[in-house]
């Protein structure tokens, strides 16, 4: 039996696989978010690479050196105590390899939780990302105007999303973008994002929330400023106005397609929290407690998925957990009496 054989197989394999890699759209990034994650797991991963090589090499070193043959069949191993350097190396080794990759991840967190060095000069497009089953509204403040389903931003701009949903926790994520931050109810999140490279990058929803979950996708379209202000100029011209009650039949509709306006839902529904910068009356209409009271309405429209099926805890009522608990024990001792 060939020996080499497995060996030129996985050689093969590897070769035909790793091209594969390219099409991972977190090591394929866009923007300089996205890059620094895509260099930190890049980093990971050579380190990894590099423990498992050691190993595996000690490994058949071992199997070969120590093996057994005919020339130390009598060969009897002399008992061993340990040895404290080999105890020492083996237990600092990991110990350094934790630490360095522990302090690279800190400050990679750092630097995407900010934004990007290149663009701290500017000042950022705020787009207000809110999530309805099962789709996405992003509400352009400072333009004036709304999408569903659809995002546009301009190339080398800082963008700062800030994140907030009308129902399910959802998880808003540009995978060549940056990483992905959760978009709750009742408080906003802070994702800051930035494209170098003009291009559609699709956007998901990374956090399973329901039957829909599949169908929140969106596309993401960096732009030239000259096309984004084209663009924004266009739909002005052309889009219809979001009135209350269409907004809120959106929030009830489970699926709907793109769909573009020429104002906003933060007037007449701001969202939640003390984030007021570009909200009516200055923010003045706020619940820092729990969201403002009209994002707190218009959360209600929005359809909380529903158990499929009853469990064993709902089907047989339990008789004694039905009666009134007695509030003193004089009434305890009634009960147990008529027992």
């Amino acid at each position: 039996m060939n020996k080499k054989g497995p060996l030129y197989a996985l050689f093969l394999s590897l070769i035909l696989l790793l091209p594969g890699c390219s099409s991972i759209a977190v090591l394929n990034p866009k923007g300089p978010a996205a890059r620094t994650l895509s260099d930190t797991i890049i980093l990971s991963i050579v380190m990894m690479l590099g423990v498992l090589a050691v190993v595996y090499i000690l490994y058949v070193f071992v199997l070969l050196k120590y093996r057994a043959k005919k020339s130390n069949e009598d060969y009897i191993p002399p008992h061993e105590e340990g040895n404290k350097w080999l105890e020492a190396i083996w237990i600092t080794i990991p110990i350094i390899i934790v630490a360095f990759l522990s302090v690279v991840t800190v400050k990679t967190t750092v630097d995407v939780e900010n934004v990007a060095a290149d663009y701290k000069d500017q000042k950022p497009l705020v787009i207000y990302a809110s999530s309805s089953n099962w789709k996405w509204h992003f509400s352009y403040p400072e333009e004036g105007i709304e999408t569903v389903n659809y995002v546009n931003i301009p190339v080398h701009r800082a963008v700062e999303f800030r994140l907030y949903s009308f129902g399910t926790i959802s998880s808003l994520w540009i995978p060549q973008l940056g990483g992905q931050k959760y978009a709750m109810s009742d408080m906003l999140t802070t994702l800051h994002l930035s494209a170098d490279t003009v291009g559609s990058y699709v956007g998901r929803n990374a956090n399973f929330n329901g039957k829909g979950f599949a169908h929140m996708e969106f596309e993401t379209l960096a732009m030239t400023d000259k096309d984004y202000q084209e663009w924004v100029k266009d739909v002005k011209e052309t889009a219809g106005p979001l009135t209350e009650d269409e907004f809120k039949g959106l929030l009830e509709m489970e699926h709907v397609g793109r769909k573009t306006y020429t104002n906003t839902h933060l007037s007449f529904s701001p969202p939640p929290g003390s984030h007021g910068d570009h909200m009516s009356n200055g923010g003045t209409e706020m619940d820092t407690d729990n969201g403002s009271m009209e994002h707190q309405d218009n959360k209600e429209i929005h359809p909380t998925p529903a158990p499929s099926s009853e469990t064993e805890f709902n089907t047989e009522p339990n008789p004694e957990l039905d009666e009134p608990t007695p509030s003193s024990p004089l009434e305890e001792s009634t009960t147990h009496d008529g027992h």
